[in-house]
């Protein structure tokens, strides 16, 4: 069953066709009944009547995506840089090795499914997302999620050098900035010049290959090496040469975004708590979550851009006073006459 892209002329046919799915199947249930302007629910909860289970997750995967395209918008580049960071990172939810037997982890001690996901960092809206059990490694579906219209930013588990030089070749390069080791191999280092001294953490910024004489990288990649707040090594690898190498850590410092998202999931939309055994039952349910998650960022970039500034939130707040029906009236009144569904 697919969804197309033509019978869904706007957000609010968008909507319409999620109420009808979860009416028929998976739920979002509330507190309180209906919806109103003011928020609704203590808590979001998904229950998973066996109807869901019989809808291909497809479904939920494909609609996702719709949303995604329908209500993502460009904002302007806080770190001005001619294109905008993509922080790409995965979650693994774990159950009993006995609950989800088709899903090995890669311990093998318990089960596990994981999420890929790729995140705008700016604006915290989802760019891609795909799935598969928790014994599949990171990079191996890394190139499902990547998207080289942005700057690919990501941590040690995409670190390969061999697809550094893949992204150097593409037809269209990737941009990226990725965490390697700490003792990575350093071939022929040449330190950059540098008239004034590093700000904050950073220790060294060079050009080099990557790797020992067996498995060295063909092309050289941009090294800057600082410290964490704990003191620990990070080296960076990026093809990116222009910007300072302060700016190469504040993009990677951008990839925390991810985390806060992830948590997120986890905690408000009891996401770790499946409601079904099999694989349909199992990704329909975390699709669904995602869902919620791209209606509600939606509804939170737009009004944040239209309440008066002294009513604006951060989305942990808007998130918790949604929750507890507490938003401010600025937020209430654009709510109910204002929201805009294009």
């Amino acid at each position: 069953m697919s969804i197309q892209q033509g019978n869904l002329q706007s957000t609010s046919s968008l909507f319409f066709l999620l109420k009808r799915r979860l009416g028929n199947g998976m739920a979002i249930g509330t507190e309180k009944s209906g919806w109103s302007p003011v928020g609704c629910a203590k808590r979001i909860t998904l229950r998973s009547p066996k109807k869901a289970k019989e809808v291909p997750f497809n479904v939920f995967k494909q609609l996702l995506h719709l949303l995604i395209r329908k209500c993502n918008r460009s904002t302007r580049r806080r770190l001005r840089l001619p294109k905008e960071p993509l922080a790409v990172d995965s979650t693994t939810i774990s159950a009993g090795h006995n609950r989800l037997p088709w899903a090995p982890s890669a311990k093998g001690e318990k089960s596990g499914i994981k999420l890929h996901v790729s995140l705008l960092t700016e604006t915290g809206e989802i760019h891609r997302v795909t799935e598969s059990t928790g014994k599949q490694h990171d990079s191996t579906l890394c190139s499902r999620v990547t998207d080289p219209d942005f700057i690919l930013v990501a941590d040690r588990a995409y670190g390969k050098h061999k697809q550094f030089d893949t992204y150097m070749e593409q037809e269209q390069r990737q941009y990226f900035v990725i965490r390697v080791r700490y003792n990575t191999f350093l071939h022929e280092p040449v330190y950059r010049d540098r008239k004034r001294p590093y700000k904050h953490t950073i220790e060294q910024d060079l050009t080099c290959q990557l790797g020992t004489k067996a498995r060295l990288t063909r092309h050289r990649f941009r090294v800057v090496k600082l410290k964490d707040p704990q003191g620990n090594p990070v080296v960076l690898v990026t093809n990116l040469h222009r910007p300072s190498a302060e700016k190469i850590a504040e993009i990677y410092r951008q990839r925390w975004q991810i985390e806060v998202f992830f948590r997120w999931i986890k905690q408000h939309l009891n996401v770790p708590k499946l409601f079904g055994r099999t694989p349909n039952a199992v990704y329909g349910q975390l699709y669904t979550a995602l869902i919620v998650y791209v209606l509600l960022q939606y509804v939170y970039v737009q009004g944040n851009s239209q309440v008066h500034p002294s009513a604006r939130l951060s989305f942990a707040a808007f998130d918790r006073l949604i929750s507890l029906a507490a938003l401010p009236p600025e937020w209430v009144v654009y709510l109910a006459h204002h929201l805009a569904l294009p």
